[in-house]
């Protein structure tokens, strides 16, 4: 808990960590709010001319995995917050500072540690909250609340495997500008690429099992009811392997970051 009010006092009058928890929480509700209402489609959505390609029905347990998939693009921002939070500590030699008032070096990646988990929780809280308040909003009840509710404890995972990432880039490159470019170039191009390869070279689908893709599969896109029948494809996997997978890569991000925090100069 100390650790935790020390790192509070540094980013609570820290302008873009409100503008990038903003960015998270006022796009996600809006993106979905628009589909919700049927507005995201292809073609003219005004005169009812297009095709609607995302799912629109938000209840339960569909709103779930709607809230779950969209929120897994938006937990971007959250991750570039990691990176400059961290990067920040070695820009201005803070994490030095650390150190001279009395802190070992595992204190000091711990409190970034802390940081992750918290803002995962965070995360995940606001994805299950935005999922009651749309509801209520287009039905009035809630009824079914918990039904597939164990998507968000999904999505909790994948914030801490994208968050744990963004954490062991920002400690490997100390750069924020190198660093978040990696991380977006990392998770958007070069992963995909790899996973093309893997599965196409591969008996099974074991591109799935790259450190962010372990997480994807666990929330896929949320298709149309009309569109389920043709995606009918089971998983090369389990839903159970994926989340194991994606623990066990939470825990590499941790035990190789913490061993180049020790080793590294500051």
């Amino acid at each position: 808990m100390k650790l935790l009010a020390i790192e509070w006092l540094k980013i609570k009058r820290y302008r873009t960590f409100w503008i990038l928890i903003g960015f998270f929480v006022v796009l996600l509700f809006l993106w979905n709010y628009e589909a919700m209402k049927g507005n995201i489609m292809l073609g003219n959505s005004k005169k009812n001319h297009g095709i609607s390609i995302v799912n629109s029905d938000y209840s339960f347990p569909q709103a779930w995995s709607n809230l779950g998939y969209w929120g897994s693009l938006f937990i971007i921002f959250i991750s570039i917050l990691v990176i400059i939070l961290t990067t920040n500590e070695y820009t201005y030699r803070t994490n030095r500072q650390n150190v001279i008032d009395g802190w070992k070096r595992q204190q000091f990646f711990h409190s970034k540690v802390l940081v992750v988990v918290m803002l995962s929780i965070f995360s995940s809280l606001f994805v299950v909250l935005l999922g009651a308040v749309l509801r209520l909003s287009q039905s009035g009840s809630l009824t079914g609340f918990f039904t597939g509710f164990h998507q968000m404890a999904y999505f909790f995972l994948l914030s801490l495997d994208y968050l744990g990432f963004a954490l062991f880039i920002a400690i490997w490159i100390k750069r924020s500008g190198l660093a978040i470019g990696l991380f977006l170039l990392y998770s958007t191009i070069i992963e995909t690429i790899l996973k093309a390869v893997v599965n196409n070279y591969a008996d099974k689908s074991y591109g799935n099992f790259l450190p962010l893709q372990a997480s994807d599969e666990l929330l896929p896109f949320p298709f149309p009811q009309m569109i389920k029948p043709m995606m009918s494809a089971s998983p090369s996997f389990s839903m159970h392997t994926y989340a194991l997978v994606a623990v066990g890569w939470c825990l590499v991000y941790y035990f190789v970051a913490r061993a180049m925090l020790l080793r590294n100069d500051w």
